[in-house]
């Protein structure tokens, strides 16, 4: 009974802690976008920080807007693999969950932009 009690406790703990995206390094992320022409790169922080700067190609979706749903179904193919990324890492990690709710194959890359203006030169 035991057993059975710390099984179903692990079992439940999986299902609830289990995320669907994939988290990938600054490098890791640099080198998908350089290899995979397909993926979509969608920087979801605000308008404004989208203009103060932003990795070639990405498109801005606020994940922060009230219709950021609407525009990742209206903007994005779900046959293509998205790339996102935020300031610092946590706010692509919850859009990465919700779009891959919607169908999408998602990616995000940890720590942000701050990690790749760190590593990389934009």
């Amino acid at each position: 009974m035991k057993r059975l009690l710390i099984l179903m406790t692990f079992s439940l703990l999986s299902i609830f802690t289990c995320k669907a995206y994939t988290d990938l390094s600054v490098s890791e992320f640099k080198a998908m976008l350089e290899k995979d022409q397909s993926v979509q790169l969608v920087d979801v922080r605000t308008p404004q920080e989208f203009a103060q700067g932003h990795l070639k190609g990405a498109v801005n979706i606020d994940w922060k807007a009230d219709d950021f749903a609407r525009k990742v179904l209206a903007q994005l193919d779900k046959d293509r693999p998205v790339m996102l990324y935020c300031r610092s890492g946590r706010r692509s990690a919850e859009a990465a969950a919700a779009a891959e709710k919607l169908g999408f194959k998602t990616y995000n890359m940890k720590g942000g932009i701050l990690a790749y203006e760190k590593a990389y030169s934009l």
